[in-house]
């Protein structure tokens, strides 16, 4: 094997420390050239880094001959003494047929890779793969990070022939007599990659630059380090201004607004991949996303994926799921009832009115228990709640609890006392007017807030 394109692997590996040596590596191969090649010269570097192969074919199942694939793909494996899998998936398209391939298509590797105790998965994308998808970026408006392209390393998955084009891939299947299936699919030109790849890049090539292909090679590099710059610094101010709940993250929308707009919008993206998003920003993803940073933010949730993103006051809230609200409850006075949703316990205490001393703070409240019942309800808010605050007028719930900035996310779960039909105390907020302690009160029912215990 002439020594340039497994050399030039080679550098790809280290520079990238796509691997570091005696790994099981997992290698996508649907039959064509770039993937045949890559099985091919990582054969050849195994011994180097001293790794064990494994092929996995996927069949998407698209065309009525996609078995011959498989079929040659297994034979592929029985030549060079690597072991196959195949994959039939079903491809359930919603929208881009593509897209939904592609993502059954990486389900079936990582699926296949945790089988087998595979730390890599490697792919055969190629200095032409990288050309197209940076134009495709650009007809769609991307920013840097679409610019950016196909990484090299992400997660699991290496792509050892981003320095290689698919002519110089196809040169060495020759000399090694290894053949290989062509994808009519790929000649198709309803998929805008083909017309990218056999109409506008030969027609760049030809009429401004016959080095388009690496110069879109180097815009994507170029990108690609802005972007693990842009990575690092809001990952710094994630960790920083980020509060994390159990299923969600909660950040200030002021201060998000004082970092650069690119910062910010990277801050929320990596929120969410914290959360479980894993699909790559889109540009409706990116506007979304800024949106939630402009003057006048989204009333209404919106998503990324399964993670929700609301905005409340000065509040950024993304979660795979709202938190749930306080279920009702009765509590017997004196006695204690759990509030587990919100991880507090409420307590009813009957004391002495002789020199009683009212408590300070929000979360401890104190009435005249004889003007009370000795059966509460506690609960979360409903739909028309009204109440008297103590030492003002009357006023709806829900313009209470705004003007308390409770984020609109937790205003179910604010703790709601009643007696008899009548709200007694806003949890941790504020005590109505009603049964107030006065120096004739013989005896006091204090309610208090305090940790559930574990």
């Amino acid at each position: 094997m002439p020594t340039g394109l497994v050399e030039t692997v080679q550098r790809t590996i280290r520079r990238h420390a796509m691997l570091a040596g005696g790994e099981t590596v997992l290698v996508a191969v649907s039959g064509g050239a770039d993937s045949v090649a890559l099985i091919h010269l990582l054969r050849a570097l195994a011994p180097t880094f001293r790794l064990t192969l494994h092929i996995l074919h996927v069949d998407h199942r698209l065309r009525p001959d996609s078995g011959e694939d498989a079929e040659f793909v297994r034979a592929l494996g029985r030549r060079l003494g690597i072991p196959v899998d195949v994959a039939a998936v079903e491809v359930r398209a919603r929208g881009s047929l593509e897209a939904a391939a592609r993502a059954a298509r990486y389900a079936a590797l990582e699926a296949c890779a945790r089988g087998i105790g595979a730390e890599r998965i490697a792919l055969g994308h190629t200095a032409d793969d990288q050309a197209e998808t940076v134009l495709m970026r650009i007809l769609a408006g991307s920013g840097v990070r679409g610019l950016a392209g196909i990484p090299a390393v992400r997660g699991r998955v290496i792509r050892p022939l981003l320095d290689l084009h698919h002519t110089d891939l196809v040169q060495e299947l020759y000399r090694a007599e290894l053949p290989w299936r062509e994808d009519p699919s790929n000649a198709d030109p309803k998929f805008l990659r083909n017309r990218i790849r056999h109409e506008l890049l030969p027609l760049l090539a030809a009429s401004h630059d016959p080095r388009i292909v690496a110069r879109l090679n180097t815009v994507a590099a170029q990108a690609r380090e802005a972007v693990d710059a842009l990575d690092r610094i809001a990952a710094r101010e994630l960790l920083r201004l980020g509060r994390v709940e159990r299923d969600a993250l909660t950040l200030s929308r002021a201060a998000l607004r004082a970092l650069p707009q690119s910062v910010a919008v990277e801050v929320l993206r990596q929120g969410a991949a914290r959360l479980g998003y894993q699909a790559p920003l889109r540009a409706w993803g990116h506007r979304r996303l800024e949106r939630v940073l402009g003057v006048a933010p989204p009333r209404r949730a919106g998503r990324l994926g399964a993670i929700v993103i609301e905005v409340s006051g000065d509040q950024v809230r993304l979660g795979t799921a709202s938190p749930p609200s306080l279920t009702a409850r009765t509590l017997s006075v004196p006695g204690t009832v759990g509030l587990p949703e919100i991880g507090l316990t409420l307590v009813a205490s009957m004391l002495d009115g002789a020199g009683y001393v009212a408590p300070d703070g929000r979360a401890r409240v104190a009435f005249d228990a004889d003007q009370l019942g000795t059966v509460l309800t506690v609960r979360g808010r409903r739909r028309g709640d009204r109440f008297t605050p103590w030492g003002a007028g009357e006023r709806r719930l829900k313009t209470f609890l705004i003007d308390a900035k409770v984020p609109r996310w937790e205003r179910g779960r604010v703790p709601i006392v009643e007696d008899r039909g009548e709200i007694l105390w806003v949890g941790g907020l504020r005590r109505s007017a009603l049964a107030p302690v006065t120096p004739r009160t013989t005896h006091v029912l204090e309610l208090a807030l305090i940790p559930l215990a574990q």
